[in-house]
């Protein structure tokens, strides 16, 4: 069986309906659990006091809002190269997802930021970049809706997405780049001098889990909402030439 099965329409809308309830129900369990562990059974800080909780929401937001660029920039090459649908429309039902992940992490940033650095922003290298491909995330969201054929809008977003793909590298690797700027360091790292205490780490690690599985769980829901809106378009266009 190849992986390219599942760029058949028919063959996605029948997988995914058997997988989304068990990725949405472990998603819900996993947010829950790792939420409630983090927010209300673990110590506050010593140096951040309980502002330190906003981790839990934070960097998970934050790594998906790259990764789900990431995950555009995959699909939009294969519909370069290969031209399925389906993975043109994954592209397009990531991106408002992706979107309200940076939006979550700029706004709890902010939230971090304030009491740590006194300022609600800063220009640092890694948030100036998060900013950035945040703009990017709204103008491949309006020029999907901008372009009326969909096969020159997915040209079009797919090379968009290539260009924006240079920021989600940036943001992610920004600290690392620059040593200069406000920005701590990674918060979990294969090196576990970097990693914050267990007390804190065991339930971001389930908070991470969730949001995993809450972004695949929402890009399928959406990506089976525009294969159905482009076979009602295909119906009715139909319809007009008869």
């Amino acid at each position: 069986m190849s992986i390219w099965e599942y760029a058949n329409p028919k063959k996605f809308m029948q997988t995914s309906a058997v997988v989304l309830p068990f990725v949405a129900g472990l998603a819900g369990i996993c947010l829950l659990v790792g939420l409630v562990w983090g927010f209300f059974l673990t110590p506050d800080d010593y140096k951040q006091g309980s502002t330190v909780k906003i981790i839990y929401l934070h960097v998970p937001a934050a790594m998906m809002a790259i990764n789900a660029w990431v995950m555009m920039l995959v699909t939009s090459l294969i519909w370069l190269v290969r031209r399925h649908h389906v993975s043109a429309l994954a592209a397009k039902a990531a991106a408002p997802v992706g979107l309200t992940f940076t939006v979550i992490a700029l706004v709890t940033g902010a939230l971090w930021g304030q009491p740590m650095w006194g300022t609600w922003w800063a220009w640092d290298p890694r948030l100036t970049s998060f900013l950035i491909l945040t703009l990017f995330y709204m103008g491949y969201i309006a020029l999907w809706a901008a372009i009326e054929d969909p096969d020159t809008a997915a040209d079009l977003t797919a090379v968009l997405c290539l260009v924006g793909s240079v920021f989600a590298l940036l943001s992610r690797y920004a600290v690392l780049f620059w040593n200069q700027g406000l920005h701590q360091g990674a918060s979990l790292s294969m090196d576990k001098k970097e990693n914050v205490a267990d007390v804190f780490w065991l339930p971001l690690l389930v908070c991470i889990a969730g949001f995993v599985l809450l972004f695949v769980a929402l890009v399928l829901v959406r990506t089976r909402t525009e294969i159905r809106a482009r076979r009602l378009s295909a119906l009715l266009s139909r319809e007009r030439l008869a």
